[in-house]
């Protein structure tokens, strides 16, 4: 009796002091798939899945494009009977989604997204010259938010970006 009241007591220190030790879980953000790859279909769509709306709500499906370099990724949206046409943006939409889609995909050179109504094509060289620095560079989901929303508010910016 003694001796399963010992065992007892030790299971149970140890499992006092272990769950003492353990950290508690992170909060998950699109940022925990950073440095996925185009051909990683599972992490693409956790990335694509929460992006700024309509496009998650929306989105259809995606096709990625991994048999010839430059890789990338097309985005396909579902049309929406209660979104007017004029009431979506859909430049800087795609200008938003890419820049989170290939700050966080590391091989992924260019990201189209096909709406109803029209195709937009966003290469990451393009994307970075017109941002000035290097995507990939952003370690922390809010800094890149805030930063690209920044540059949407240009619109004369975002204009010039689809006239070059």
């Amino acid at each position: 009796m003694k001796r399963k009241s010992i065992l007892f007591l030790s299971l149970t220190a140890l499992l006092t002091l272990y769950g003492c030790t353990s950290t508690p879980p992170k909060e998950e953000t699109i940022f925990q798939y950073k440095d996925s790859y185009v051909g990683d279909s599972g992490a693409v769509g956790n990335i694509t899945r929460p992006l700024a709306e309509p496009a998650g709500e929306h989105m259809s499906g995606l096709e990625l494009k991994t048999t010839e370099e430059p890789y990338g990724i097309i985005v396909n949206y579902s049309p929406d009977d209660s979104i007017e046409n004029n009431e979506l943006d859909y430049r800087e939409l795609s200008l938003y989604n890419a820049s989170i889609i290939l700050a966080l995909v590391k091989n992924a050179e260019w990201v189209q997204f096909n709406f109803v109504e029209e195709k937009v094509k966003v290469p990451r060289d393009e994307l970075e010259n017109w941002i000035g620095k290097d995507i990939r560079d952003f370690s922390e989901e809010e800094e890149l938010r805030s930063f690209i929303q920044e540059h949407l508010e240009d619109a004369e910016k975002v204009d010039q970006f689809f006239r070059d």
